[in-house]
């Protein structure tokens, strides 16, 4: 089982460039997504976040539970559903606004215990910057590193939502003791500062940074640094691309028994590009399609299979 924790909210999603472009309602937040992705890559896969009983709030657990996620330990309250506003440049990136005073998800509380079997536990986004919400996600990632599970963090930065910049980049390098994979966009480390090896000497094994159409590459504590280009597709947008990554990432090494820091260091060079290939492969479907709409383990062809990896 592999566990996401994070925000569930619906996005906005803009049907053309510019910022009044119409926009269409779709199901989203970074840890939704990873969750959404590793459900449809076929990883069992649950949910810990806290949604609205309202319509949206509904329709987001009806998503989940369409691809295969468990969400019966999902939080609820009457708090309205938090909304994303998506606006796209020429090239179909995306920048985002966000409504989230008063919302259902930031008032998660950590759980007791992660389900039987829990391997692997996902966060980021929002969910790390909105309080209270996010000092309860941090008390459930060092939990689960204390109980040698294996973490993954994305911190997914929306400058726009943290109100201390100086303040967050060091809470960030307060998590990484406890992080196993850290994986973050080019854009994201520079935000951040410092580099992969100066993340890598604070805890995680191995550091994965994105660059978009330019591919993946990653970084491990012995010194290893390995790449694969990006793949060729007809961009609609970027919405969900990065979460397509965190979802292929922790399958692929779910497939290979990777989910522990020992296995991840043993992957060697060929493991390592067999994995990032299959997640940009992943991520460039996501990136074909409008909104957050990342792929089915059938749509991968001879990647998709676990052997194959």
């Amino acid at each position: 089982m592999i566990v996401v924790a994070g925000e569930a909210l619906i996005d906005l999603v803009p049907q053309g460039p510019g910022a009044l472009a119409d926009l269409k309602p779709a199901l989203g937040g970074g840890p939704y997504n990873t969750a959404v992705a590793l459900g449809r890559l076929g990883s069992p896969t649950a949910f810990r976040s806290r949604t609205s009983y309202d319509a949206f709030g509904e329709a987001l657990l009806d998503g989940l539970r369409r691809a295969g996620v468990d969400v019966s330990g999902v939080q609820r309250g009457p708090e309205p559903t938090t909304l994303a506003v998506a606006t796209l440049d020429a090239a179909g990136s995306a920048a985002y606004s966000f409504y989230v005073d008063g919302t259902a998800d930031r008032l998660f509380t950590a759980p007791a215990a992660l389900p039987a079997g829990t391997r692997a536990v996902s966060f980021g986004t929002c969910s790390l910057v909105l309080e209270p919400g996010a000092s309860a996600y941090e008390e459930l990632m060092r939990a689960a590193a204390g109980q040698g599970l294996f973490t993954a963090l994305d911190p997914n930065i929306r400058a726009g939502l943290i109100p201390d910049a100086d303040a967050y980049r060091a809470r960030f390098r307060s998590w990484l003791p406890s992080v196993t994979l850290l994986k973050l966009s080019a854009e994201d480390a520079e935000w951040l500062g410092g580099t992969p090896r100066e993340w890598l000497a604070a805890g995680p094994p191995a550091v994965v940074l994105t660059r978009g159409g330019d591919g993946l590459t990653v970084f491990t504590r012995d010194g290893s640094e390995h790449s694969v280009a990006g793949e060729k597709v007809d961009v609609v947008d970027t919405i969900g691309a990065g979460d397509t990554v965190n979802a292929a990432l922790l399958h692929g090494l779910s497939a290979q028994n990777a989910l522990t820091p020992d296995t991840l260091a043993g992957l060697g060079a060929d493991g390592w590009r067999r994995l990032l290939r299959f997640a940009a492969r992943a991520a460039a479907i996501t990136c074909s399609r409008a909104g957050a709409e990342p792929p089915f383990a059938a749509e991968l062809g001879e990647l998709g299979a676990l052997t194959d990896l």
